[in-house]
């Protein structure tokens, strides 16, 4: 499928608004784990995202030095959103957000307060203490946190532009555990709901979009696939096929055959 054919199936849907601004591609992927430079922007640009995430504690913010991630990164071609990831508490997030800030990122953070160093879950009692005070200082959150549909209302209660369950832990490629959990917090919530964290392969994709969520955001997926740039291409079509599979409603489940030709008016 081309990319002219991507544009045209995107019409079928409508944008993604986060916040007060506006995107085409429901994908956002992340920057790291890639085996260099050259394969990540390739990789990024195949996936046709708009979005790209980068972990401020994790990577050189000097954008002069070549070797480093954000030389390769134009904010003029993509939107790029900081991450707090590798943070374990609130205080630590809330830092590297105003440092990102400090360092000419945009408004927009991707808040991350992980609470157990083995299964990487979130911290949700941290994550809300720094949501809340991220918002009062006027940035944008977009919160990672568990598939909880109560913590889910409470990060919006604190004013996160975007609530970000994940479909199992990060870098697991496991797909969505918890369906049912992610369609009512989708449901249930105002703000957009992006799946961030488990998706493996394209049907992963394509299975977590049906569910009816706002986009999904992925990295390890890319960057630890044999070929990133082909599972860049596949994520691609996942995430479109995935969306409109869901605007479109599929046919119900059952357990017994339903012929698909008219059984009556049959020739004899």
């Amino acid at each position: 499928m081309s990319d002219a054919t991507i544009a045209e199936s995107r019409k079928l849907d409508g944008p993604l608004v986060i916040g007060d601004v506006t995107f085409t591609s429901r994908l956002i992927v992340g920057t790291g784990k890639y085996t260099t430079n050259e394969v990540m922007i390739d990789a990024i640009r195949a996936s046709g995202a708009e979005m790209v995430t980068v972990a401020v504690r994790r990577v050189d913010l000097d954008r002069t030095r070549e070797e480093g991630i954000l030389h390769h990164l134009s904010p003029d071609e993509f939107f790029l959103l900081a991450n707090t990831a590798g943070c374990y508490t609130a205080e630590d997030a809330v830092r590297y957000a105003r440092l990102a800030r400090a360092a000419g990122f945009n408004e927009f953070v991707k808040l991350e307060v992980i609470g157990d160093e083995r299964t990487l879950l979130p911290d949700v009692h941290a994550t809300l203490e720094a949501a809340r005070t991220l918002a009062d200082e006027g940035f944008k959150v977009m919160a990672y946190t568990n598939d909880d549909l109560i913590t889910a209302l409470r990060l919006e209660d604190a004013g996160c532009v975007a609530v970000m369950p994940l479909a199992s832990p990060i870098g697991s490629g496991l797909g969505v555990v918890n369906p049912y959990f992610i369609r009512e917090i989708k449901r249930r919530l105002e703000v957009p709901v992006i799946v961030d964290a488990g998706v493996g392969t394209a049907s992963d994709a394509c299975v977590t979009m049906e569910q009816g969520v706002d986009g999904v955001l992925m990295n390890t997926a890319l960057a630890a696939a044999d070929d990133p740039v082909r599972m860049s291409h596949a994520m691609k079509h996942a995430v479109v096929a995935g969306r409109l599979a869901f605007l479109a409603g599929r046919m119900p489940s059952r357990e017994i055959a339903v012929p698909s030709s008219p059984t009556t008016g049959m020739l004899g």
